[in-house]
C-alpha cells in the first residue's frame, strides 16, 4: 500500500512538473512567435530559381540521409533511427496531402525546423535537429519547403516510433525542451569575415555537425560549449571525433589545401572519411559548392583548438597499459610481421601512403586517438571513401575480420600506433572484441 502511495506521489510530481515547464516554454514560444509570419524575402524571386535553390539546400542540410530508407522512394521516410531512447522513423516528407506534409504550409515548414512544433501543435523529438535548424533563415526554409513540394508526392504512411519508457510520453519534451532548446536565429559576427560566417551558418544551422560531433548529456542534449568537441555515436558505436582538439579532426592540423581536398573527394593525404561520416559525405557534402565548402574550411580551421586537460574522458575506451620493455618489443615485432603481410603493399612500409588514394597511417591522428573504435572497425569490417563526383572509383580497404584473431588485429594496430611518430597506447584484444560484437553499421 505505502508503495502505491508513493508511486501515485511521483506521478502527481512528474505532472505538476510538466505543467510548469509548459506554462514556461509556452510563454517562450509565444514570446518568438512574431518570427513565425517574418516575411521570407522571397517573393521577388521565380518559383524555378526557388526550387534549384531549396534543392541545393535540401541536399547541405542532408534530409534525405534521414527521411530516405534503403531502397526506398526519396523523402518517403521509413528509415529507422535507432538510439539509446529507442528507435525513431523518419516521416515521409513529399508532398503526399494524407501520408506526408501536402497540407502543409510555408509557415508550418518554417514551425517545424524553428520551433520543433509540427502544424498540429505537437511537439518534435530532436531526433530532428531542430535545436540546431532552428538557425536556418526564413528565406533558406521557404526555398526548402518549395523544393519538397515540388517533389512526386508518395503515398506511404508513416511508421510510430519505437521508444522506451518513459521516452515515448511526449508531453515530457516540455521539460526537455524547457531546459535545452530556445528557438533562435543565426547572428553574424561582425568581427568576422562573410565567408566565416558563411561557415559557421552551416556547421551550426544547416549542416547540423552537432548531431553527431556534439558531446550530449544523459538525456541527450548537446553540452553548451561542447556542440563540436567529438562523441561516441550511441548504439552504432562509431567516434565522430573532435573537430576543436588538433589531436583528432581540427583542420587547422592540416594545411588549407589538405583540407579542402578532404571535403571535396572525402580523402587526404593523411585522412579519410569512413564509417557514418562516408555517408553524409555521400549524401550532401560532395554537392557543396566550392564557395561553400571554401567557407566551412574557413570557420572550422579558426575554431580554437581545446586541451586535452579540458576533454570529456567519457569518450574513450582505451585504458593506458603498463607493459614490460621486454613484452613490448615482442608484441611490436609480431605486429610488424602482421603489419608487412597485411598492410604495407597499400600503406607502405614506412606508414607513408599513397597521395590521394591510401591515406598514410604515419602522424594520422585517425589510429592514434583515445578512442580506437573507428580504426578497429575499419579493420574488421573493412571500407570504402564514398564514391563521389570528384573521387568515382575510390580505392578500398578488404575485411580483415574474418583473417585476423582479436589478439592478432590488437597487435598490428599496437604496432602501428607506435611506430614512423605515432604516439598512442597499445590495443588490447577484449577491445577489439567488443568492436568485432558490435552493430556493423
Amino acid at each position: 500500500m505505502k508503495r502505491i502511495i508513493r508511486q501515485c506521489f511521483i506521478a502527481v510530481g512528474i505532472l505538476v512538473a510538466i505543467g510548469a515547464w509548459y506554462v514556461f516554454q509556452f510563454g517562450y514560444l509565444v514570446s518568438d512567435m512574431s518570427a513565425l509570419h517574418s516575411p521570407s524575402g522571397n517573393k521577388q524571386i521565380p518559383q524555378v530559381d526557388l526550387i534549384n535553390r531549396g534543392a541545393y539546400l535540401i541536399r547541405v542540410a542532408n534530409c534525405g540521409g534521414c527521411h530516405t530508407a534503403l531502397g526506398g522512394a526519396p523523402f518517403a521516410g521509413g528509415r529507422i533511427i535507432p538510439t539509446q531512447f529507442g528507435q525513431f522513423v523518419a516521416p515521409n516528407i513529399t508532398p503526399d496531402v494524407q501520408t506526408g506534409i501536402g497540407s502543409w504550409t510555408a509557415d508550418d515548414f518554417w514551425r517545424a525546423l524553428h520551433f520543433g512544433q509540427s502544424p498540429d501543435g505537437r511537439l518534435l523529438y530532436p531526433a530532428f535537429p531542430y535545436p540546431s535548424y532552428t538557425l536556418v533563415s526564413r528565406e533558406d526554409a521557404d526555398a526548402m519547403f518549395a523544393y519538397l513540394q515540388h517533389l512526386p508526392a508518395i503515398h506511404q504512411p508513416s511508421a510510430p516510433h519505437q521508444l522506451k519508457f518513459p521516452y515515448y510520453l511526449r508531453p515530457l519534451l516540455s521539460i526537455w525542451r524547457a531546459l535545452f532548446f530556445r528557438p533562435q536565429s543565426y547572428q553574424p559576427d561582425p568581427a568576422q569575415s562573410t565567408l566565416w560566417n558563411r561557415g559557421a551558418y552551416l556547421v551550426n544551422g544547416l549542416g547540423h555537425c552537432s548531431g553527431c560531433h556534439g558531446s550530449r548529456n544523459m538525456l541527450g542534449a548537446t553540452i553548451n560549449g561542447e556542440q563540436l568537441h567529438g562523441a561516441v555515436m550511441p548504439v552504432v558505436e562509431w567516434y565522430a571525433p573532435s573537430l576543436v582538439r588538433f589531436d583528432e579532426a581540427h583542420l587547422g592540423a592540416m594545411s588549407e589545401e589538405q583540407a579542402k581536398r578532404l571535403l571535396t573527394t572525402g580523402i587526404a593525404d593523411q585522412a579519410a572519411l569512413t564509417g557514418p561520416m562516408a555517408d553524409v559525405f555521400a549524401d550532401s557534402l560532395q554537392y557543396y559548392s566550392q564557395a561553400d565548402v571554401d567557407a566551412l574550411v574557413s570557420y572550422l580551421r579558426s575554431l580554437p583548438a581545446t586541451a586535452m586537460a579540458n576533454i570529456d574522458q567519457t569518450n574513450n575506451d582505451t585504458v593506458p597499459m603498463t607493459v614490460k620493455p621486454e613484452v613490448m618489443a615482442r608484441w611490436m615485432a609480431q605486429g610488424e610481421a602482421l603489419y608487412k603481410t597485411h598492410c604495407a603493399d597499400c600503406h607502405g612500409t614506412s606508414g607513408q601512403g599513397v597521395s590521394n588514394i591510401y591515406p598514410a597511417l604515419a602522424h594520422n591522428n585517425a589510429v592514434q586517438m583515445t578512442n580506437i573504435a573507428n580504426p578497429i572497425r575499419l579493420i574488421l569490417y573493412g571500407g570504402f571513401p564514398p564514391t563521389s563526383i570528384r573521387n568515382p572509383r575510390p580505392y578500398g580497404m578488404p575485411p580483415y575480420g574474418p583473417v585476423l584473431s582479436d589478439d592478432e588485429v590488437a597487435l598490428v594496430l599496437t604496432y602501428i600506433r607506435h611506430s614512423w611518430g605515432n604516439h598512442g597506447d597499445a590495443v588490447s584484444s577484449a577491445t577489439v572484441n567488443h568492436y568485432r560484437n558490435a552493430p556493423v553499421n
